[in-house]
């Protein structure tokens, strides 16, 4: 039966009380599969189920999956199961879904034989979900966590999804796949999500060979990051990851890299405009990692290419002088990389193989690939350590490549380690390179193979620190301690000199690090002298003394606790020796000086502590004092930290410490009974705990002599988690006797002494009471896991249930005794007074939050120690002490019983009477001690909540406004924890929002206080922020019981037999009762009266619409209410009639039967056998066709779209629709309702309301054109008038008409067209700037997912002519955006409508109102937008951009050939007569910009061919210089340029983009030369990697550039030698030799002579060719120096003194020299310590007299 358990939790075995555990956990099990299997079979989720199920995961926290893989299995699918009930509440639903999760986290320990978990019903669960139909009315009300939890969910069942899921999923979404819409989105989410990649190899086949060539293919042909391109590329980085070397990547890596490097959205060249869909669209960088490491390796060494090619592009971004938005990344990348890459070498070489696929040995990756990676990341992260963000990330990224080549990664850490040590005028510098050296700490202690001479570097670390314990600079002082905890933690600090005589089998280094040693000892007592300078320092003036600020400074806390620990890992980790000359010194220490007890006394006091460890001397001497105020104080504090040390050292002194206890414990003043206070709980605390004595690196300590022990072998060597041999402090008998004796000794009397006190039989002062209370606490909490739990019964009946809800018992190492009791009166004891209170409720030995804070330091510490490398718990042998001591918290905390008894009631109640008292202080400090009890107790909510609402009934007197404000906070709940006002249980809701809503009327409440109106405000605001649709239909489907009944079968024991048949009918029957009960609880809701104050009127109706639900119809009267607050006078209110309404006509709509219907047979056409995309035969018939459109009425009703329900009369109106039939039939309720709807809400804010717009749609939908008649006068009506507000009611009317009159009868269709066409008419013709926006979201709507063909007369209204040029160039435009939106709706059905659109807009290109020219840019990009080339598609009907374009050129002809300036000389009015060509060229041109820089953001393919074409004439119009006093043409043509050199280029485009590039060289206009090269230096850096693949590219770019540099214009000269300083630094061309020559070539042409100069010079400016050749040549070398700003290359210098030779060369060359050195200056300024190593003294001398400038007075 013993069958070995899934994987358990290790550290439980090392506790003192392990080997009690097994019999524990197996009760534990065999209660959980009992219980929860029976709560299913009753079909009760709540409570039992879900308690069972939180038990279980319980179970999980603290042994770890200790149950059989058979368990295992059936958990995971009972679970699964549970989780996909349909009807299932959401909140339960993520309970199971959390702990499903947790469950098949580790995926190794299942594969897929033994567990197969079908996908579809997670896929019905999101899509019901997610993508709901009814949230949006307000029909269902989900939390905002719910998103993530199923997609976690999903993440974690995709390994086990059967193996033809994939083809399933295929059929199921590729529908969806259009580009033009929002389902591509939905579609790709999908897939990403839910396709599995982890299939086996010989299921490849079933797995991603199905959709990988089509979905690359995709990803190829699309440029223009559309949203769901992000989703794609996170598909195809885990599939990379799953199948390592089962995919060809090769292919595709220059065009993988490039779109990475545009994601990184870098800054290129100057003034440039992004494309603002690239900011949010961007890859996400966690997945780009993955994808690169994961086809990294293998044969051909591709990858590691691009990744250098990568690196050094961007190297220079890293510099810290650069910042920006884009930093971030950058940052990210570089952290993510290197430990991604661990992982993966962790997972080749030191995983344990599990049923997932292995990689296949060829594309493991090799050392020598790893080398490559380690050098080609070194040098951006060396740069990354200073940066402005802080050097986390470096440190990290260094972390995790020592571990892989420590050799390469450290040498360059210590060399920017050293000098920072040094230096004192740059802090910034200490603080980043110390946090890196102790990322890379433990790689350099343990040396290694790699790396043996890493630890000789730690000794001079460590003394070079100590200065940074410094007191006047905080962040430097805490560093420098990390840095020395964190060496001293790793090594035995131990004096091995005496070695080197005695042994001679030392390696060299061996015996370097022997006689260093030496210096450990001074190391110790200089580090202790710095920390004495601190304390010294810190004993603030004597102020403290006078003032009573019992806290020390937040900085100060934190040296303290840095000084504390750093001390103490420092005495763990030395020897005997050196430990007894620290101990005596800090003896000296303590007893020479005196400091006041607060800050430094606390310091001194924690050194002392840490010394302790193995001493008694120390005692002795403090206890015989008793003399001075100050002497006395700074005694006892010393004494009271002492004891904090093994309870057994402490049995020795058992009489001493009863004395002073009793002599000190009643001091009068106020800090000596505190002290005293702290001894008597440490004391108890060191005698009654369980906890680990000592914390060395290496087990047994470092002791035993030097000749059997060497502890330089143990230097970074982690512990054995096998053998720890962990020294525990277990309470022995004395002890505990001890304890009991000091308890009955201290405690015993002052409880008497207060329970007299609250009988009033004995008379104490204030501070009496106080000093009585903080002996109890004290005590209390010293001993609180003696003390025994609290007695009493439990309280019962909260809870319906017929499962067993009772806690188990845990076992700590405890045995039990004692009991409290209290009273109340001034504040400072009421506080002490919750704090007993608190503590007795929660506290057993350990709090939560001082637990959950060591938990996550422990996992910080581990962070920064852990070897990712190998894995396997190779962590310090410290750390898994504490890992231990943990789990030992962690029981004692899990066990807190959580049953609820009636001792812990009444103090309960007590809590809710001081939360409600008068003091606010008070209040808020019990308040949070409720809050977390309310936490803790099982159901204990159920029993408080009517106490509370006592403070609220409106026919009560006596309650103060003291106490009305406390039960509101109450019942709102802090922001954690539970919120009593919105418990998920329908009995809770039924008594709690009726009380606030009639707490309106109680005495105590006051509308003036602000304080309560807000408390109100929050209440109702959290209600609705938090409010999750309740279940009301729990159950439990077959497949459910039949796992819960195996699960049951699976545990034979007595205690849970089988269920008969009678007990499951009950659960059935109390099932029913329970659905009943919850559905008579709506109308106790409706009985709200409208006498309340305004305020609860807008609460109650508030309430009232969150329980509407899509499962249950409201009862006729909650109906009657909402559409009467239609027209209630407050606005608020009539808003959520509106939308409440809109949701009951939702729950009205009668269904209407769907038919199948088969594409082929309607269209006549064969069926393919292959699927394909695009405009088929099969789809033709959806189209819009303009000679057989449905104008009879049997045309409209062979008119397939879907079958009409009919609507008759004789189907009777059930009570509802009769209500709201009456309402709106009613003229003045229509009147009243269109007279509010057609007010302003803000003035200027208001947009189209789609709530008004379901609440029309649903009145027209459920009701035919019952209500026509009665609107129509209203309708008309509100067209003549041109307000605002009236158009905007009026549009979304029409909108709700078109789209409700979808089922309606062709005759009244027709009836309603009539109606509208006019309407639409003269609402477009009065269209104004405010209103255009409105009309444009109306017809969009209307047209949203409908059939063209049946909304003819619309298109056909739309069509008849746009551009009249009536009402003037306004409402030109206005119509084509209405028409837009409607077309746009279509996407591809309407062709036809494309054409005729097209073919109207040709001949008015010309326009000349800017607005309309604007219009027609962007109708032109939707009219092209399905003309796209998409893989695997059929071409489709729509408009074809080349041919549209190839006309355009044809215009355009007489603009192309001119050569001079073009100047918009355009007047702004259609002047009469035609104009020429040129003019209406221009014209023509501005509407192409207008187009262009449109389609730029929208389109999904960037430049056709054609549009390249365009460029040359771009390049010539473009401006040079920024100036905004240009025209428009001009501004259009930079942003344009800007806009396409972005585009992203497929690789056939490069040459024709060169092509283009170099005929413009020849032009004669020199703005078109320059322009060039702005145009290049983008594009190349936006499509780096596609040209770098292309040789004859690079070559070409080259030749381009040198070319230009040789430009007879000076300003083309320069942007030509910026661009090439760019491309080198980019590294897309390389500094080689030829160019290197070329450019010396040119430098040496000879000058003219000067007096023929001065002669020329008078005649004409134009410079020689070759003055221009030799300017060329020195524009060239300066290019290559200021190409590597931040270091010094080996030709630099060399460079630099061709260049120091043409200082006095005549202008432009001088002026270029000049600026090439102050720049080479500028940058190099900072590092020049370094940069001077490169030249020679010769070198120095020339330099150093051309940079510091001349002196202005010689």
């Amino acid at each position: 039966m013993a069958r070995p358990p899934q994987k358990e939790i290790v550290y439980n075995k090392l506790l003192p009380y392990g080997e009690r555990l097994e019999a524990e956990a197996a009760r534990f099990l065999e209660h959980i599969k009992g219980n929860l299997a029976r709560a299913v079979q009753l079909q009760e989720l709540w409570p039992g189920g879900l308690f069972w199920t939180r038990k279980l995961s319980t179970y999980i926290r603290l042994y770890g999956r200790k149950f059989s893989r058979e368990d295992h299995v059936l958990f995971i699918k009972l679970l699964y199961e549970l989780v996909t009930i349909p009807k299932l509440e959401i909140s339960m639903m993520q309970g199971f879904a959390r702990l499903l999760i947790n469950l098949l986290k580790k995926k190794e320990l299942l594969s897929r034989d033994d567990l197969e978990l079908p996908w579809r019903p997670l896929y019905e669960m999101l899509e019901r979900i997610l993508y709901s139909k009814t949230e949006h009315l307000g029909l269902n009300w989900f939390p905002n966590s719910v998103e993530s939890v199923l997609k976690t969910l999903v993440k974690s069942c995709r390994p086990y999804f059967p193996e033809d899921a994939t083809a399933e999923m295929l059929d199921e979404w590729r529908p969806l796949m259009c580009p033009f819409d929002v389902t591509m989105q939905k579609a790709i989410t999908y897939f990403e999500l839910f396709l599995p990649t982890t299939l086996p190899p010989e299921l490849h086949h079933k797995g991603f060979k199905l959709w990988f060539d089509e979905f690359i293919g995709l990803w190829v042909s699309v440029q223009n990051l559309p949203q769901w391109e992000g989703h794609l590329v996170n598909l195809f980085a885990r599939l990379a990851t799953d199948n390592i070397g089962y995919i060809d990547w090769d292919p595709y890596v220059p065009k993988i890299f490039t779109r990475i490097l545009r994601s990184l959205n870098l800054p290129v060249g100057s003034n440039q405009v992004v494309v603002p869909r690239f900011l949010t669209n961007a890859y996400d960088v966690g997945h780009a990692v993955m994808w690169i490491t994961a086809m990294m390796g293998g044969p051909s060494k591709l990858v590691q290419k691009h990744l250098s090619g990568l690196f050094n592009s961007i190297a220079s971004f890293y510099h810290p002088s650069n910042n920006g938005r884009w930093l971030n990344k950058l940052m990210k990348l570089l952290q993510r990389l290197p430990s991604s890459v661990v992982r993966r070498l962790h997972r080749e070489r030191y995983k344990k193989a599990t049923w997932l696929t292995p990689v296949p040995e060829s594309h493991k990756l090799t050392d020598q690939d790893v080398t490559d990676f380690v050098q080609c990341i070194i040098q951006p992260v060396l740069l990354a350590m200073f940066s402005k963000t802080g050097s986390l990330e470096a440190a990290q990224a260094l972390q995790n490549l020592a571990l892989m080549r420590p050799e390469l990664v450290i040498p360059p850490v210590l060399e920017k380690t050293y000098p920072a040590l040094e230096t004192l005028t740059e802090p910034h510098q200490l603080t980043a390179t110390l946090s890196c050296v102790i990322g890379v700490a433990r790689s350099l202690v343990s040396g290694g193979k790699w790396f043996p001479e890493g630890p000789t570097h730690m000794l001079p670390l460590l003394m070079r620190a100590l200065p940074g314990v410094d007191p006047n600079d905080f962040s430097k002082c805490m560093i420098t301690f990390q840095f020395i905890a964190t060496f001293s933690t790793l090594v035995p600090l131990v004096d091995c000199s005496s070695v080197l005589q005695e042994r001679d089998d030392l390696s060299e280094v061996e015996r370097e690090l022997c006689s260093a040693s030496a210096e450990f000892e001074d190391f110790v007592l200089q580090f202790m002298d710095r920390c004495f300078g601190l304390i010294e320092s810190s004993t603030l003036e004597q102020t403290r003394e006078e003032t009573e600020t019992e806290k020390m400074t937040h900085l100060e806390s934190l040296v303290e606790l840095g000084l504390s620990s750093t001390f103490s890992t420092i005495l763990t980790q030395c020897s005997k020796d050196i430990f007894k000359v620290a101990l005596e010194k800090v003896f000296n220490f303590a007893v020479s000086n005196i400091f006041e007890t607060r800050v430094a006394g606390r310091m001194v006091a924690d050194m002392c502590r840490a010394a302790v460890l193995d001493c008694d001397a120390a005692y002795d001497d403090v206890l015989h004092d008793e003399e001075l105020d100050k002497e006395l104080l700074w005694n006892l504090q010393l004494l009271s930290e002492i004891t904090r040390v093994d309870g057994k050292k402490l049995l020795l002194y058992r009489e001493q410490f009863g004395k002073i206890l009793q002599r000190t414990l009643h001091l009068t003043c106020k800090q000596g009974y505190i002290l005293s206070c702290n001894l008597l709980h440490h004391l108890l605390r060191s005698a009654t705990l369980i906890y680990p004595t000592e914390y060395c690196s290496v087990p047994g300590g470092f002791d035993k002599p030097l000749s059997e022990y060497f502890p330089i072998k143990d230097w970074g060597k982690p512990g054995d988690l096998w053998n720890l041999d962990i020294q525990w402090h277990v309470p022995s008998p004395e002890e505990i006797n001890f304890a009991f004796y000091l308890l009955d000794t201290f405690l015993q009397p002052e409880l008497t002494r207060l329970e007299q006190y609250a009988l009033g039989e004995l008379e104490m002062s204030r501070d009496d009471v106080q000093q009585c209370l903080a002996i109890v606490h004290n005590c209390l909490i010293g001993s609180g896991n003696i003390l025994p739990p609290l007695k009493g019964e439990r309280v019962a009946h909260l809870v319906p249930s017929l499962v067993s809800l009772e806690e188990t018992k845990l076992y700590t190492g405890v045995e039990y005794g004692y009991i409290l009791d209290n009273s109340e009166d001034d504040t400072k004891s009421l506080f002490l007074i919750i704090k007993i209170i608190s503590d007795v409720l929660q506290f057993q030995g350990s709090h939560k939050h001082e637990f959950d804070s060591r938990w996550k330091s422990f996992n910080l510490v581990k962070k920064s120690m852990e070897n990712r490398l190998q894995g396997k718990k190779q962590h310090i042998r410290a750390l898994l002490i504490d890992r231990v001591m943990l789990q030992h918290e962690l029981r004692t905390l899990t066990m807190e019983g959580c049953e609820y008894k009636t001792s812990h009631q009444e103090m309960i109640r007590d809590l809710l009477c001081l939360s409600t008292s008068s003091y606010g202080q008070v209040r808020s400090k019990a308040q949070q001690a409720f809050f977390t009890a309310l936490g803790t107790y099982n159901f204990c909510c159920r029993d408080i909540i009517p106490l509370v609402l006592e403070f609220l009934r409106p026919d009560r007197q006596d309650v103060t406004q003291k106490q009305f404000k406390g039960a509101l906070y109450c019942l709102l709940g802090n922001h954690s924890g539970v919120c009593l006002a919105n418990l998920h249980d329908w009995d809770c809701i039924a008594q709690t929002w009726p009380a606030i809503v009639s707490s309106g009327l109680s005495k105590a409440m006051s509308l003036e206080k602000p304080s309560i109106v807000r408390l109100f405000d929050d209440l109702a605001e959290k209600i609705h922020r938090q409010y999750e649709t309740i279940g009301l239909d729990f159950a439990v489907p077959e497949k459910c019981m039949e796992v819960a009944v195996l699960l049951q079968k699976s545990e034979q024991s007595s205690e849970f037999p089988a269920l008969g048949s009678e007990e499951i009918q009950l659960g059935i029957q109390r099932q029913k009762e329970k659905i009943h009960k919850l559905w008579y609880l709506h109308p106790v809701l409706n009985v709200w009266g409208f006498f309340r104050p305004w305020k609860f009127e807008h609460i109650s109706i508030g309430f009232l619409s969150l329980l509407l639900r899509d499962d249950r119809i409201l009862p006729a009267r909650a109906i009657k209410f909402f559409v009467q607050c239609l027209n209630h006078d407050a606005i608020v209110v009539r808003k959520v009639a509106i939308s409440a309404v809109a949701g009951i006509l939702k729950q009205l709509k009668r269904t209407h039967k769907k038919v199948p219907i088969c594409p082929y047979e309607i269209s006549g056409s064969p069926k393919p056998s292959s699927i394909q995309a695009g405009d088929r035969a099969d789809n033709q018939w959806l189209h819009y066709n303009s000679q057989s459109l449905p104008k009879t009425k049997e045309a409209w009703e062979s008119c397939l779209t879907l079958a009409q329900g009919e609507l008759g009369e004789s189907a009777g109106k059930s009570s509802a629709e009769q209500i709201i039939y009456d309402h709106f039939s009613d003229p003045k309720f229509v009147e009243q309702l269109i007279k509010f709807l057609s007010l302003e809400d803000r003035k200027g804010k208001d947009k189209f309301n789609p709530r008004r717009f379901c609440l029309f749609k649903g009145l027209f939908r459920n009701f035919d054109d019952a209500f026509l008649p009665v609107l129509q006068p209203h309708l008309e009506q509100l067209v003549a008038d041109s307000h605002e507000s009236t158009q905007r009611c009026l549009a979304e009317i029409i909108a709700g008409l078109i789209r409700g009159s979808k089922h309606w009868t062709f005759e009244k269709v027709e009836k309603l067209w009539k109606l509208l066409c006019p309407l639409l008419r003269t609402a477009l013709s009065n269209i104004t700037v405010e209103t255009y926006n409105d009309w444009g979201t109306c017809i969009a709507t209307s047209c949203e997912s409908r059939d063209p063909r049946k909304l003819h007369w619309l298109f056909e209204l739309l069509l008849e002519s746009p551009l009249s040029g009536e009402g003037g160039s306004f409402v030109d435009a206005c119509r084509l955006y209405v028409l837009q939106g409607g077309l746009a709706q279509q996407e591809w059905r309407v062709p036809e409508l494309l054409h005729r659109l097209l073919k109207y807009l040709e001949p008015k290109l010309t326009q000349v109102y800017k607005n309309v020219r604007e219009r027609i840019g962007s109708v032109l990009t939707y009219i092209f937008m399905i003309d796209v080339s998409l893989p695997n598609t059929a071409a489709t009907k729509s408009p074809r951009v080349h041919e549209f374009t190839t006309r355009i050129l044809e215009n355009l002809k007489p603009l192309m050939e001119a050569d001079e300036e073009i100047q918009n000389h355009v007047m702004e009015e259609n002047g009469v007569g035609e104009q020429d060509e040129r003019t209406q060229g221009i014209k023509l041109l501005k509407t192409i910009l207008k187009w262009l820089m449109a389609s730029a953001g929208r389109s999904f393919s960037t430049a056709v061919t054609e549009q390249l074409q365009l460029l040359p004439l771009f390049f010539k119009i473009a401006p040079v210089e920024n100036d905004n006093s240009y025209d428009e043409l001009k501004r259009d043509a930079k942003m344009c340029l800007s806009l396409m050199s972005q585009g992203l280029l497929y690789p056939q485009q490069v040459p024709l983009v060169l092509q283009v590039l170099k005929q413009t060289a020849r032009s004669n206009s020199w703005h078109a030369r320059y322009t060039i090269l702005t145009y290049l230096q983008t594009m190349v850096f936006y499509n780096l990697f596609i040209f770098l693949n292309n040789s004859e590219a690079v070559n070409d770019i080259r030749w381009l550039v040198i070319k230009l540099l040789e430009d007879e214009q000076l300003e083309v000269r320069e942007m030509a030698a910026t661009t090439l300083s760019g491309l080198l630094q980019c590294n897309f061309l390389t500094m080689d030799g030829p160019m290197q020559t070329h450019f010396e070539q040119l430098c040496k042409m000879r000058l003219p002579k000067k007096r023929k100069r001065d002669l020329a010079s008078m005649g004409d400016t134009i410079p020689s060719g070759d003055l221009v050749k030799r300017h060329a040549g020195v524009l060239g070398l300066s290019a290559c120096i200021l190409s590597s700003p931040y270091d010094v290359p080996t030709w630099m210098p060399q460079l630099l003194m061709d260049l120091s030779a043409h200082l006095n060369d005549p202008q432009p060359i001088e002026m270029t020299v000049k600026k090439t050195l102050s720049n080479f200056r500028r940058t190099h300024h900072d590092n020049w310590q370094e940069h001077k190593q490169q030249f020679t003294d010769d070198q120095l001398l020339v330099l150093t007299d051309l940079l510091v400038s001349p002196c202005y007075y010689a």
